[in-house]
């Protein structure tokens, strides 16, 4: 039996009184790799702990896949991929597009996916058959907007900087066409994306519990989301999150190029 939507509730209820007491209060800062900077927080830790406890009393059958507290059961039917923080330089900054996520994989595909941004109080969720929001401005189901060339479309990235070689020339080659780019959103631009506001959300060097809870949330809105190579976007990877199948194809044809001739 999957779970139904309070319960995804009662998880997010969980991780936010263990975030919001933290956010914007100088919480302490651990950088998790050596020669670069992974930060992660108390916050972090502890919201992912309360959303497992949950989970494991509920669902213990239920397999775990959590950036913070390891895996368990990944060979289930079921497994839950949850992100505490998605965006902790975001968090630590005091920029509210951080969000916690949580999806639900069944055989491998993401059917249940959640994310919640506590601070202006919005929560996205998709239930297996739509997407919805719920926040200040009441409750409604989500819907990706039409856009049928890439000269009229409005694209989303973390960062720039993020991309080396190969990756970078085509990102690049692909950010030429657009109408509008921006970045820094983090997981907030994929809620973006299933709300309509924006059509393409591009990443690279993602995790699956960086797009796990995401992946329903925008197929249930009616887009599509894969890897640079058109396959499933479960295991993370370089991501590619369209409103249209119409810009999905345009841009994947440059993201598929290769850099040094142009072509496939």
């Amino acid at each position: 039996m999957l779970p139904d939507r309070a319960f995804f509730d009662r998880l997010a209820d969980a991780a936010k009184a263990e975030t919001m007491p933290r956010f914007r209060t100088g919480t302490s800062v651990v950088n998790k790799l050596e020669g670069g900077f992974d930060p992660v927080t108390e916050a972090d830790r502890s919201a992912e702990a309360a959303i497992r406890a949950l989970i494991e009393g509920a669902f213990p059958e239920h397999g775990i896949l959590g950036e913070e507290h390891g895996n368990v059961g990944l060979d289930r039917e079921h497994v839950w991929v949850i992100d505490p923080i998605d965006g902790t330089r975001a968090f630590i900054s005091g920029l509210p597009v951080w969000g916690t996520l949580i999806g639900l994989y069944r055989n491998g595909k993401a059917v249940m996916g959640l994310m919640d941004q506590p601070f202006t109080n919005e929560r996205y969720f998709a239930d297996g058959e739509k997407a919805t929001y719920r926040g200040p401005g009441g409750e409604k189901v989500l819907s990706t907007r039409a856009c049928d060339s890439l000269s009229d479309a409005v694209l989303f990235t973390t960062s720039p900087h993020l991309y080396t070689g190969s990756l970078k020339e085509r990102y690049e080659a692909l950010q030429a066409k657009v109408r509008l780019f921006r970045y820094g959103c983090d997981c907030y631009a994929f809620a973006l994306l299933a709300s309509g506001h924006v059509d393409l959300v591009i990443e690279c060097g993602l995790k699956p519990y960086d797009v796990g809870g995401l992946i329903p949330l925008i197929e249930q809105a009616g887009g599509i989301v894969t890897n640079w190579q058109g396959g499933a976007a479960e295991m993370g990877g370089e991501i590619i999150a369209a409103g249209s199948r119409e810009i999905h194809a345009q841009a994947l044809e440059i993201l598929q190029r290769r850099a040094s001739d142009g072509t496939r």
